[in-house]
């Protein structure tokens, strides 16, 4: 028998802002899209999600290091 025990979570872990979309998902027809980025195999993407179905509505790539804002982002 084993004698590991897990230290529980004393608080909720942080979690991403998800930003309201107007509108229907084209899959289910509930009105809960929601915009957020999302880290994947291809970089970055900021993502519109049916939050009842999971369908993807859009994606579109995002900045290079997410959140990451270099200075040299804002050289023109």
């Amino acid at each position: 028998m084993s004698n590991f025990s897990f230290a529980r979570p004393t608080e909720l872990a942080p979690q991403q802002e998800r930003e309201t979309i107007a509108g229907e998902c084209p899959g289910c027809g509930a009105a809960a899209l929601k915009r957020y980025p999302v880290l994947s195999e291809g970089g970055w993407f900021l993502v519109t999600k049916c939050q009842d179905c999971l369908h993807s509505v859009n994606r579109e790539p995002w900045a290079l290091l997410g959140h990451v804002k270099l200075r040299t982002d804002d050289i023109i």
